[in-house]
């Protein structure tokens, strides 16, 4: 367990007020708590035009990789546009490669103002594997958004405390590839009744 860690989130929403930047400072906070240096990368402040892998430096897409390299887990937040990904996010991670999340530690969170964000969180969570991160099994989903946030706060006591243990599992697994040994031994050791 890496003692300081560097947590990065990339939100993919521009929208000011967005739920999805809310419920990824809620996780940051919390891996603050946890003894986490964090950074937001705010897409809409970035120079990204769409992908071209002619011109892979593009704008800022240098000043992103730099970014998310320090970085020793990564969370991966998106509202749910059209079933999937925000576009915004889906070309901040085509300017980044396996030097980016090559067995980094990833976190998933999705916000949907309609049904439970499924899809979106299954996207996510093949193009990390494609990169080859290491993907938290726990994910975040904010289902219904619009009911679940007010004055800027996630208000939700069930989906705020899921969003937290997001920010502290991402502290705690921060760089490493699998779940350490003693943890897989535990899951996979049958206990009474099973």
């Amino acid at each position: 367990m890496i003692t300081e860690p560097t947590i990065v989130a990339i939100t993919g929403s521009q929208r000011d007020g967005s739920h999805t930047a809310t419920a990824v400072d809620v996780a940051l906070e919390r891996a603050r708590r946890a003894g986490a240096e964090t950074d937001h990368v705010d897409l809409s402040t970035l120079d990204l035009p769409l992908f071209d892998p002619d011109r892979p430096d593009a704008g800022d897409a240098e000043a992103l990789r730099r970014r998310v390299r320090a970085a020793d887990a990564v969370l991966l937040a998106t509202p749910m546009y059209h079933g999937s990904v925000a576009s915004p996010l889906k070309t901040a991670l085509d300017y980044c490669g396996f030097d980016e999340f090559e067995g980094t530690t990833v976190g998933l969170l999705a916000v949907s103002g309609g049904a439970f964000p499924t899809a979106a969180l299954d996207h996510l969570r093949i193009v990390a594997r494609a990169l080859d991160a290491w993907v938290l099994p726990h994910q975040a989903a904010v289902p219904d958004s619009h009911a679940q946030f007010a004055d800027g706060e996630l208000t939700d006591p069930d989906l705020r405390e899921r969003v937290e243990r997001l920010g502290a599992e991402l502290v705690r697994y921060a760089g490493v590839e699998s779940y350490p040994r003693d943890v897989a031994d535990a899951e996979a050791t049958p206990t009474a009744g099973d």
